[in-house]
């Protein structure tokens, strides 16, 4: 049988569509046995034999724009030493552990080179799950969820145990010092009963649901400063001790409001903000208050998005630089929002 070479990168997918299976050689090397097709970008080959795969040329076209992005990344790295940036972690990536980990992993980047990240989370789509597996049908009014005492027994448990617990053990596994920051040990959010508008000027009772009113931002800051990363669950207690179900969202808004973080970023199952809800083209890259509120009145912003721009707004007006809405499902959404000039998300800046 006639042996030939071909130079092919070794970092390429490659599928054989037969029989076939690959032996690792030295670095950059790759030998391929089959008695079939080879299929790499640019078409399938009939191979016969035994092939050396040699990626030295590719290999360093991709070496090159990988640095090329640590360049780009350099200036962020430099101007974020330091700052504090609020996350609010909610959506499908808390029901997610392999995603949830590669976000924790763009976490711990930051935090690595020098960023002070502080995380807020919610759990309605766990605590949810928890209520139906204890026989009870959660009851909405105006799309918040109506807390009575066994439904908030069941959010706090799910909250810390189920979401927070996990994602500081996580943290701690990349290397991190990480610190839980609930109703359970050392809470650091402190609200008031919510009551929602209602017609001819009556006020609807939501029980145990409350508004956040203010933050710990002493100790947030304290911890921070010593390279210990916050992570708060949105169980907030009010004057009396008394424990109250909070908003994630409007929680996060309050943190960086209270901190005057550097960003807000919201990650969510949303792709920024869009001029038409249902056109995934009309994605907006950058946007300021004005521009915002024009939205909100024109009711283009409305429902699950509302809450997360409200509390975008919170915090740019406490005198927070930036504030972004990314969506967590998309790989290293963070890291790319956060250290390059193009974003993917959207970002929301002051007048």
């Amino acid at each position: 049988m006639d042996f030939e070479h071909l130079n092919i990168c070794a970092c390429f997918e490659i599928r054989i569509s037969c029989f076939g299976f690959p032996r690792r050689g030295p670095r950059g090397i790759c030998r391929i046995w089959t008695q079939s097709h080879l299929t790499w970008p640019g078409g399938t080959h009939t191979l016969n034999g035994l092939f050396l795969c040699e990626s030295k040329e590719l290999y360093v076209q991709e070496a090159i724009a990988k640095a090329g992005a640590l360049i780009e990344a350099m200036a962020y790295i430099r101007s974020f030493r330091d700052r504090i940036v609020v996350l609010k972690l909610g959506g499908s990536v808390l029901d997610d552990p392999a995603a949830q980990r590669s976000l924790l992993t763009d976490v711990a980047f930051m935090a690595t080179v020098g960023m002070r990240p502080i995380i807020v989370h919610g759990g309605g789509k766990a605590i949810t799950r928890a209520m139906n597996e204890a026989g009870l049908e959660p009851v909405w009014v105006q799309g918040r969820r109506y807390t009575d005492q066994r439904t908030l027994t069941i959010a706090e448990h799910t909250l810390v145990h189920k979401t927070n617990t996990p994602i500081c053990q996580t943290l701690e596994e990349l290397g991190c010092t990480a610190m839980g920051l609930h109703s359970l040990s050392s809470c650091v959010l402190l609200a008031e009963t919510l009551r929602l508008a209602g017609p001819e000027g009556r006020k609807i009772d939501l029980g145990l649901v409350g508004k956040v009113t203010s933050v710990n931002g002493k100790l947030l800051q304290t911890l921070c400063a010593d390279g210990t990363i916050p992570v708060i669950a949105s169980v907030a207690l009010d004057k009396g001790g008394g424990k109250l179900n909070v908003n994630a969202d409007s929680a996060a808004g309050m943190v960086a409001a209270t901190v005057v973080a550097e960003k807000l970023v919201m990650v969510s199952d949303t792709h920024g903000i869009r001029r038409d809800i249902n056109d995934p083209e009309s994605w907006v890259s950058s946007l300021n208050e004005t521009q915002i509120k024009g939205m909100i009145d024109a009711g283009i912003i409305t429902d699950a998005m509302f809450p997360k721009v409200e509390a975008c707004l919170t915090a740019l007006e406490a005198g927070v630089r930036k504030a972004h809405i990314i969506d967590g499902r998309i790989a290293h959404s963070l890291l790319l929002e956060i250290y390059t000039e193009a974003g993917i998300g959207t970002e929301i800046v002051r007048r």
